[in-house]
């Protein structure tokens, strides 16, 4: 098994601290970026390609984090991980200020497939990035009950518990914040005070809801771990510190370690931050350093892992799983397949993590979604298609999948991260 570098951290209570921070694909950067500046990596930026770059260096942008580890000779191919730094919620719309009947509520509007029911009767903060009429960027996050979207009361809807809960994004997804007539400005005269600027100075902002819940093990045993944005926080924490663990001298000579966490791949990945924009090719090419075509030569050698959660048999939904291919928390990362390639996953780009798997010293789960049942898609297909490199994906089990709360086993994270370590030490 691979030794692990003093610095990474594959304790349960380090993904935590991770998952907590991770409030935002904002936070979320800005956390790994501070791990992977600890462990002795330089930032740079895709303005500075032509400079030339780091050894071991990385790029934070908003939501986007690239991070790589350079070989001791020229770069002949590289090694890929790649997750995603969003998660489906409720983000704050650009006039918010809104109400009726003496409520204050907050307009918002609906990000990626949420589970809608799984907002209601939350205590929610706020946080995202506030640009200023100056250019200057600040991250934003309220830690207290800020607001909370109420249910309906049962003695008000009797026929609910038989009928089903059907919400309207538009109409019931209305967080409440306060009381009396709303006032337009009254939203950005609050988040001016809490970044102790002007409402002047604010040109506009990508904030969202997020449940205050901090992550917790759960269980008699503690075997469980719940926590808002498991999908996909738990991948971005396990490749940042999978190429920490990886240190420069267990690599081989020609092969570099790249992590890509993109953003917006919840609603498509088409974006300058997501899978689907050109950041990581104009970096992969940076690195390289050479001819177009020895650079799609080494492309055409190189691996990428894509890694993103998986679904985890349900106990009370066995039938809507394959019969046999039911993953189960804390038995090891899954390897999904899908023949119509929701999945990127081939024969040979299993076969790579498979070693892997066995080189690290962890098992193993395969899942397949159900005939009738189809499954989602991941960056996986995307970045295959846009860059030629041979993908698979994997990913942790999980219950709750899109629900503001989600759950996973506590073992499986540091399973995954010892993989990506194992991965990169080629």
């Amino acid at each position: 098994m691979t030794p692990m570098n003093k610095e990474s951290d594959l304790s349960v209570d380090g993904l935590m601290r991770h998952l907590n921070a991770s409030v935002s694909p904002a936070h979320s950067v800005e956390y790994s970026a501070t791990r992977l500046r600890e462990a002795g990596l330089i930032e740079t930026s895709l303005a500075r390609l032509n400079e030339g770059l780091p050894a071991a260096g990385f790029i934070a942008d908003a939501g986007l984090l690239l991070a790589w580890r350079l070989p001791q000779q020229k770069v002949r191919q590289f090694r890929i991980v790649g997750a995603h730094t969003d998660s489906p919620c409720l983000k704050v719309k650009p006039l918010p200020d809104s109400g009726s009947f003496n409520w204050k509520q907050i307009g918002v509007e609906v990000y990626g497939g949420i589970l809608n029911n799984s907002w209601l009767d939350r205590d929610l903060g706020l946080a995202g990035r506030v640009v200023l009429t100056d250019g200057t960027v600040k991250n934003v996050r309220v830690d207290q009950a800020i607001a909370r979207i109420p249910q309906l009361a049962i003695h008000l809807d009797r026929e609910v518990n038989d009928r089903g809960l059907v919400l309207d994004r538009q109409v019931h997804l209305a967080p409440i914040w306060g009381l009396g007539q709303y006032q337009p400005g009254e939203f950005a005269e609050f988040i001016a005070e809490q970044i102790s600027s002007s409402v002047n100075d604010i040109s506009f902002w990508d904030i969202a809801l997020f449940d205050l819940t901090p992550a917790s093990l759960l269980g008699h045993d503690q075997s469980l771990l719940t926590s808002g944005r498991l999908d996909n926080q738990v991948s971005c924490w396990a490749a940042t510190e999978g190429l920490i663990a990886a240190s420069a001298s267990e690599q081989s000579f020609n092969t570099a370690s790249v992590i890509a966490l993109f953003d917006h791949e919840e609603v498509g990945s088409e974006s300058t931050h997501g899978a689907s924009g050109p950041r990581l090719a104009w970096l992969l090419e940076a690195l390289h350093g050479s001819t177009r075509t020895e650079f799609h030569e080494a492309l055409s050698r190189s691996h990428c892992i894509s890694a993103d959660n998986a679904h985890a048999i349900h106990p009370n939904y066995p039938d809507r799983h394959e019969p046999a291919h039911r993953p189960t928390p804390n038995l090891g990362p899954v390897l999904k397949v899908n023949a119509n390639q929701r999945y990127a996953t081939s024969a040979e780009s299993a076969a790579v993590f498979l070693q892997t798997c066995d080189r690290a010293g962890v098992p193993h789960q395969v899942f397949v979604s159900k005939n009738s049942m189809p499954c989602g898609t991941t960056i996986g297909p995307i970045t295959s298609t846009q860059l030629g490199i041979p993908t698979v994906d994997v990913g942790v089990a999980q219950l709750s999948m899109h629900s503001a709360r989600e759950l996973c086993g506590a073992k499986d994270p540091a399973m995954l991260a010892k993989v990506i370590a194992q991965y990169f030490a080629v």
